[in-house]
């Protein structure tokens, strides 16, 4: 759709790296032509794919030294760029393939002056293991991810031990993950599994559930579930000191097939 270097890749990573198992499904929609004019116009300049092949300097990226938050799965962008609005001294790097997002949420910094917004095009386990150095990230957001809610399929949700390992390898000691869903049994493992990794802790007393904290803004997809009685759960931990294993032990979910990266459910489809 774009000429090399215009926009967005198609499979950024190529085959350079194993075939695994995807916690994303990749999703083809229209482009608009304000989406695909957005990303013809910005994706030089504020875009950038995943290929694995070098490591990232976060001050030449965002053309300062700022705390940077690392957002996996950003659907429309809309959520997301409200968050850069009210953070201008963060830098907010956002992951996703599905391209009719990454035009809205370019659109939508353009349009706002949010300088501080990155959109990343590829697999984000490629991107923590590959190019990002140690302890770079002040946090890291995973709001609404694909529940897989099959149990044949869990293997595939990204919330899981070996991605934790991964993540804190790339978090400062302090950051929080923050993860939010509308799917409860996936929000019990997620749960489980960041109170059982020894390099996170919740930032709730009682070990449970966080309300919706003021910075996580209430999309309207959101509030349409909630009117339907859906429950939300967010999950606030925070990167402890041990140091857990290295990134070469943990490289996200086991072996399987398709090109493509980690990536939130449509916005467009609203909370299950």
């Amino acid at each position: 759709m774009f000429p090399e270097g215009t926009g967005p890749a198609p499979d950024p990573a190529g085959s350079h790296f194993e075939r695994r198992i995807r916690s994303f499904q990749p999703r083809r929609s229209r482009v608009t032509s304000g989406q695909a004019d957005a990303l013809k116009r910005l994706w030089p300049k504020w875009g950038l794919d995943i290929d694995g092949q070098r490591t990232l300097d976060l001050a030449e990226l965002f053309g300062r030294d700022c705390p940077v938050v690392l957002e996996i799965g950003f659907g429309m962008g809309e959520a997301t760029a409200q968050m850069a609005a009210a953070e201008p001294g963060t830098g907010i790097l956002a992951v996703d393939v599905h391209t009719p997002g990454q035009g809205n949420l370019l659109n939508l910094a353009d349009r706002n002056g949010l300088s501080n917004i990155r959109v990343a095009n590829g697999d984000a386990i490629i991107l923590l293991r590959e190019m990002l150095p140690p302890a770079c990230l002040d946090g890291l957001r995973v709001y609404f991810p694909d529940p897989w809610p099959k149990k044949r399929h869990h293997k595939r949700r990204l919330i899981q031990p070996e991605f934790l390992t991964l993540a804190a390898t790339r978090l400062k000691p302090g950051a929080l993950i923050h993860c939010a869903t509308d799917w409860e049994p996936y929000a019990e493992q997620m749960l489980e599994v960041l109170t059982a990794h020894p390099a996170f802790e919740n930032t709730r007393e009682d070990g449970g559930y966080a309300p919706r904290p003021s910075f996580r803004p209430l999309t309207r997809f959101e509030g349409q579930g909630l009117d339907k009685g859906h429950v939300v759960r967010d999950l606030l931990f925070r990167r402890t000191h041990p140091e857990p294993a290295g990134p070469d032990e943990a490289a996200g979910p086991d072996e399987a097939a398709g090109p493509g990266e980690t990536a939130r459910r449509d916005e467009t489809a609203g909370p299950v």
